[in-house]
């Protein structure tokens, strides 16, 4: 649910810049990131778990397009809303600038469609229904909700910027029921992955069955493996998206409509180390595996893990200096 940067108008996506921007901050606060430093390094290797993650479209089935885990509600469970949201902006902004994967312009539209959402309204939810059903059906009923509030989200940005290719009435049929089916299987996920980490309860946190280093060395090595290897057997069927716009107009794309649109395109352009997960200029593949989307899995983690973990080693290093 990546958008592009033709979706949407510069006002309306400076305008979510600023929301974003100001989310941010007021996470930054609320994180006391000081008080609670043996977080950091979880942060980044669940950043990298779920940009490994996020780079595995799966197959709906009877439906020709496909999804891919958000990873929200995963981040907000073990983390807590403010690492989460922070963490999967690094997410989001790392695939914009390295890997041309949604807008730049588009990049605060893309932060609250499938941060915002999930971190403060979904897991709110999946912290009450966790009380008192199980973890299985809380996962999957706040994923759908998040999702469906972010697939909506993307619908009215788009109204709002005038995208009269893209009926409101029409896009929105199409967009609910697709991510529905996708919010079903990220639910799963979540679970799955929630319940390796801590035992159903409450408060859900690494305990003595999981301790941190352990917990730690296992999700980096899962993002490498997911990222380095995995990644390569994706789907490559439209996401839910990008299959929304095209049974709504015929194709699955707008194009850039103004100068601003222009600039940024030819930014990104030039700052994606690997484009769309893959080497420039074409990719080669040993069998089934492609090399230009393994290596970009393995640095791409690499990366997001470093991004969050890196501005507070060094302020801590200049604060013992």
């Amino acid at each position: 649910m990546h958008m592009a940067d033709a979706l949407i108008s510069p006002t309306v996506g400076i305008a979510m810049w600023g929301a974003t921007a100001g989310i941010a901050s007021y996470s930054l606060k609320k994180l006391n990131i000081e008080a609670d430093e043996k977080k950091l390094p979880l942060m980044g290797v669940l950043g990298a778990f779920v940009f490994a993650a996020q780079m595995i479209n799966f197959a709906i089935p009877g439906t020709g397009s496909s999804g891919h885990l958000g990873g929200g509600l995963l981040l907000a469970a073990l983390l807590g809303p403010y690492a989460a949201f922070l963490t999967l902006s690094v997410v989001l902004f790392i695939q914009a600038l390295f890997f041309a994967d949604g807008g730049l312009l588009a990049f605060g539209c893309n932060v609250l469609n499938l941060g915002f959402y999930t971190c403060f309204i979904a897991y709110p939810l999946y912290k009450q229904l966790i009380r008192r059903t199980n973890i299985w059906f809380a996962s999957i009923i706040a994923a759908v909700v998040g999702l469906q509030l972010g697939a909506f989200s993307v619908v009215v940005q788009t109204l709002l910027s005038g995208k009269v290719e893209l009926p409101f009435t029409t896009f929105t049929l199409f967009m609910q029921p697709i991510h529905l089916a996708i919010g079903i299987v990220e639910g799963i996920a979540t679970a799955t992955v929630i319940s390796f980490v801590a035992k159903t309860k409450p408060e859900l946190s690494p305990t003595i069955e999981t301790p941190m280093n352990r917990l730690i060395g296992t999700l980096g090595l899962l993002a490498l493996i997911i990222g380095g290897i995995f990644s390569s057997i994706a789907s490559s069927k439209p996401d839910g998206l990008e299959w929304s716009i095209f049974h709504t107009i015929g194709t699955d794309e707008l194009h850039a409509t103004t100068a601003i649109h222009h600039a940024l395109e030819r930014l990104q352009q030039s700052l994606a180390l690997l484009p769309d997960y893959n080497l420039k200029g074409g990719g080669t593949s040993i069998g089934w595996l492609d090399i230009g989307t393994s290596i970009s899995g393995v640095i791409g983690a690499f990366i997001v893990a470093v991004a969050i973990v890196a501005p507070y080693i060094i302020k801590k290093w200049r604060r013992e200096a």
